[in-house]
């Protein structure tokens, strides 16, 4: 009989070692066997670690056995090989993380470099890690060595040059599944470098489609498509003859036919040098330069929701963004008064002017906060808001106001810090008066315009802005905006002494502070001082929340019945006309609904001196309408659905399409000119052709 194989039988023995040890407290390896395929692995040795030896071991089997482990001669580094010990980041003092390490590379293991796959590995040997105390042996691992020469683990990429095929008539990616360079990938059939024999292993889950090589499908038009229904009677006149190389994804990608590699700097260039053209005047758009040729920045949020700290200032683009800023990297920025920005004016330079204020709620600013009490540390300021007002005179910048709302705390205070920054850009010669939100028909973007006819205070309808905690008392309004759906919301807290009739009145009346108007404007520039215009709309309530009266069924349990909790805003609009070709928006009605739940109060185990929670939310939403309602279905499109374009193929309707309705290209007129001469020039040809010519000559030769 044959002896078993000395790999399995070893295994067995540490595995049953390694099992009984920690039942005994000792010294175990997690995993006592490693099957390594690369050029490095890493084990844990668990338990009393302390005086204790590794060493690393390269065992050879003779006749087919592994010799006994033995832990006299300590060596960290033996052969090829070396061993490194670190104590864990966890528990440092039971806990040492063994990693065994391939001192050579790969590259002289296989003298055949052609070969895509090599059945044989390149690398065999056993490993042996001891762990021993005073040269008694306390534990192993046990190390398999399996590592194949161009693994895609260790595998270098060829530094050759790369041709690429010519696009129109070879895809780029002839096998888009192949994402390994020199290795195989796994159920990837058009992998070239993978053996028929490791391809046997996924024949039966290759990758199908286009990612899995199949980059030249035949497409419907083809005549040698044979679909098994829904072939139309006429598909053999008008099928196309192509060969299968012809493939609808030829000519996807950039054109090319050579591709070096490019070894990557170490440096990075982010910025270039800012383009100075402000001394022929700003356009919109221009970044605002100072004296110095360098961009004037304020913290702006960009489309990934980031503030970016040194964005430039755009010429007549204006923004109000928050952003959020942990205190601990907080750094003060440079005094505004320093700074001298170009006007636009060959030589010209303004000088903002800037007020300070002091801000009266830092709830409203700083949340999390935690401070670090210092003996003779002295308090630092703040900028929670900084509002810039830029006045512009045709193509320069007239004037620059600056205010600033500073707040001052502890040197050694910690939390998350919310700060506003906003730009406008106001006409020289702008007074007190209302910013439109367009001329005439509303802007994206621009705030809904609004007034009550008690109050001549409101300007437009508001969304809460939350901020910290997301408490209602510290939330502050922001307006909405013109064709931008949003949805905002805060909490309420509510004390156990409250009623229920408190609560819905305390709800009400902050949903109701978001619509103190009564009007809506229905353009962008409708006149404030005459709210009797025709440009203003009254703003519908539906299902206002009467806070007096009591539910039919009593609260009890701590239930409120029918508390307001949402409070949904829809506005329609449509388009009015056009402008100098830019189309006009105006609003055609406004409508306000409430919502109520049933809420409970949560307390837990005891409710004495406890607030619960109540969440309330808002909405908006734009509805648009269209000015000219779409023509109804007659009859006989109703029944005779083969000649709906929406659900057929082909489409009748639009057979001479440049000459009918749906064609938007051009004008009308236009178009059947193009018409006329096209089939003018079609019957000349019909004339001048050659079977034309034979019926002329057949009719004078009968006549003669």
């Amino acid at each position: 009989m044959g002896l078993p194989p000395p790999t399995p039988l070893f295994l067995g023995v540490l595995l049953l070692h390694g099992i009984l040890k920690p039942l005994w407290g000792k010294l175990v390896f997690i995993p006592a066997f490693i099957r390594m395929s690369s050029p490095l692995v890493s084990a844990s040795l668990v338990g009393g670690t302390e005086d204790v030896t590794l060493s690393l071991a390269v065992l050879q089997d003779k006749a087919g056995l592994l010799p006994v482990p033995a832990c006299g001669m300590l060596h960290n580094e033996i052969g090829d090989w070396s061993l490194t010990v670190t104590p864990s980041v966890v528990r440092p003092e039971d806990v040492l993380e063994v990693t065994v390490r391939l001192k050579r590379g790969l590259q002289g293991c296989s003298s055949n470099e052609t070969t895509s796959f090599p059945e044989s590995p390149c690398i065999v040997q056993t490993l042996l890690v001891s762990a021993s105390r005073n040269s008694s042996c306390l534990a192993h691992l046990l190390i398999q060595v399996e590592i194949y020469a161009n693994s895609s683990l260790a595998h270098n990429a060829s530094e050759n040059v790369t041709v690429i095929p010519n696009q129109v008539y070879q895809p780029l990616g002839p096998c888009p599944c192949n994402l390994t360079a020199g290795a195989c990938d796994v159920r990837c059939c058009c992998d070239q470098e993978c053996s028929s024999d490791l391809i046997e292993l996924f024949r039966e889950s290759c990758f199908t489609g286009v990612f899995g090589g199949d980059v030249t499908p035949p497409f419907d038009q083809l005549c040698s498509v044979q679909r098994a229904h829904g072939v139309p009677g006429w598909f053999p006149f008008l099928c196309v003859q192509s060969p299968i190389a012809n493939s609808p994804f030829l000519g996807y990608f950039y054109h090319g036919s050579v591709s070096l590699r490019e070894h990557a700097s170490s440096e990075v260039y982010l910025h270039t040098d800012p383009k100075d053209f402000s001394d022929f005047g700003y356009k919109q758009g221009d970044p605002v330069m100072t004296v110095d040729k360098t961009y004037f920045t304020i913290p702006q949020v960009s489309l990934a929701g980031q503030c970016m700290q040194n964005a430039p200032v755009a010429f007549l683009q204006n923004f109000d963004v928050w952003c959020i800023t942990d205190l601990e990297v907080y750094q003060e920025p440079d005094d505004i008064v320093n700074v001298k920005i170009k006007n636009g004016a060959m030589g010209g330079i303004v000088t903002p002017k800037v007020t300070y204020e002091e801000a009266t709620n830092l709830d409203k600013f700083i949340t999390s906060t935690e401070t670090l009490l210092s003996n003779g540390s002295a308090p630092r300021n703040v900028n929670v808001e900084e509002h810039y007002i830029f006045r512009w005179n045709n193509n320069t910048i007239s004037e620059i106001n600056v205010k600033i709302i500073r707040a001052e705390i502890n040197a050694h205070q910690k939390g998350i810090m919310t700060q506003r920054f906003t730009v406008k850009f106001l006409s020289y010669n702008s007074g007190n008066e209302k910013e439109t939100s367009g001329n005439p028909g509303y802007q994206l973007g621009k705030p809904v315009r609004a007034l009550n006819t008690n109050r001549m205070n409101v300007t437009t309808l508001h969304l809460w802005q939350s901020a910290g905690k997301g408490w209602c008392r510290t939330a502050t309004f922001k307006p909405i905006l013109f064709g931008e759906n949003a949805f905002s919301g805060c909490l309420l807290d509510v004390g156990i002494d409250e009623s229920c009739t408190q609560l819905r009145e305390n709800a009400a009346g902050l949903l109701d502070s978001l619509i103190q108007a009564t009007h809506v404007a229905m353009r962008g520039n409708s006149d404030y001082s005459d709210p009797s215009d025709d440009g203003w709309l009254k703003i519908i309530r539906a299902d206002s929340p009467d806070t007096g009266a009591e539910p039919s069924v009593s609260s009890a349990n701590g239930t409120c019945l029918d508390v307001p909790a949402q409070l949904s805003i829809r506005i329609l609009f449509s388009d009015a006309g056009a402008v100098e070709g830019i189309t006009q928006q105006e609003i055609l009605g406004a409508e306000t609904r409430f919502s109520s739940v049933n809420w409970q109060f949560q307390c837990g185990l005891t409710c004495e001196d406890k607030t619960d929670l109540f969440p309330l939310s808002a909405s908006v939403q734009f509805i648009k309408i269209p000015a000219q309602l779409p023509r109804p279905l007659t009859r006989f499109q109703i029944n005779f659905t083969e000649y709906d374009c929406n659900r057929n193929e082909v489409c009748w309707p639009q057979l001479l399409y440049p000459l009918t309705q749906y064609y938007q290209g051009e004008p009308y007129a236009q178009c059947v000119a193009k018409g006329f001469l096209l089939l003018s020039l079609l019957m000349l040809a019909v004339f001048l052709s050659n079977p034309w010519t034979r019926i002329r000559k057949a009719w004078n030769s009968a006549t003669i």
